[in-house]
């Protein structure tokens, strides 16, 4: 079994500890009424995104997310919260070496001995660091310890993910040529980190979209033989303007009901996007098996970027 095999199934066990660890951290992350910046670099900035569009829904204050790379200095924030999970990635430390001194900052980071953790007030996640190059468990519990800090219900959330690290994939990878995920408000950044699981494990390709921006364009590419897979709530007319394209349409409803295919299937299934994300995870696995690769090893990719 591929380390990412056991990562993947260790995430409700991870995501409960974070919420256990969320009381005693609050002093280090963002309070209610603070404009925020969150960053990271790929996987990470992916879940900085969602973490950004779900606080300032629920009033929490203004938030905004960033590449490392890509943040603008210009801008005043009252709190930057960095996502890493070597706190080894170049463009953080950079960042919160810079920042020091200038603004609060506070880096999330799976080893807690890294750079990064000496540039910013830390909130270590040793428990969920992985050996596999491909992120799973840390950045989804880099979310879930930040969403049981805004008051989700991350027990509730565990429930639904010990569901998806068991329940059969919705349809059979092989069987599939392309898969375009498709996000609304802060799923967006799970369906973009969905596309990315499936391009790094598999080197499949694997799109991602705002649900509402996807008839404008994407959809064009939809056909027999590909795939939508849609987070978290959908508009009006989505899932029959796909059908009519002839490609498998998947989406998780809160009445635990999946659609596959076109079709409505009942049977218990994940409510909450990010266990939904688990099995896009899995999906993506199995993309990279089927094709003979090895998901733990992605090519031209390493555990952390570190430029010269």
């Amino acid at each position: 079994m591929a380390y990412v095999d056991a990562e993947i199934a260790s995430q409700p066990d991870c995501w409960r500890e974070a919420a256990n660890l969320a009381p005693t951290v609050a002093d280090r992350l963002p309070r209610p009424g603070e404009r925020t910046a969150v960053v990271g670099c790929g996987t990470s900035w992916f879940m900085a995104a969602a973490y950004a569009a779900r606080r300032e829904a629920a009033g929490q204050g203004e938030t905004d997310a960033f590449q490392a790379s890509e943040f603008p200095t210009t801008r005043r924030y009252d709190r930057l919260v960095a996502i890493t999970r070597s706190g080894t990635t170049t463009e953080v430390t950079d960042l919160l070496a810079a920042l020091r001194g200038h603004l609060p900052t506070t880096v999330i980071v799976g080893d807690p001995d890294s750079p990064a953790a000496g540039l910013a007030d830390t909130v270590p996640l040793p428990f969920a660091d992985e050996r596999s190059v491909v992120q799973t468990r840390f950045a989804t519990t880099a979310l879930a310890l930040l969403r049981a800090h805004l008051g989700d219900n991350v027990s509730a959330l565990a429930a639904d993910a010990e569901v998806a690290v068991r329940a059969p994939l919705p349809l059979d990878p092989t069987r599939v040529e392309q898969a375009t995920f498709l996000g609304r408000g802060w799923t967006v950044g799970l369906a973009q980190e969905a596309a990315l699981k499936c391009r790094e494990a598999a080197t499949f390709w694997a799109e991602a979209y705002p649900a509402m921006d996807y008839r404008h364009g994407p959809i064009s590419i939809a056909a027999p033989g590909r795939l939508v897979w849609a987070f978290g709530e959908i508009p009006d007319g989505l899932a029959e303007d796909v059908a009519a394209t002839g490609a498998a349409f998947v989406h998780s409803r809160t009445n635990g009901c999946r659609t596959v295919l076109g079709r409505w299937a009942a049977g218990r299934t994940p409510v909450d996007p990010m266990a939904d994300l688990i099995l896009a995870q899995r999906f993506a696995v199995a993309l990279a098996t089927s094709r003979g690769l090895d998901p733990d090893a992605p090519r031209h990719l390493t555990r952390s970027v570190v430029l010269a």
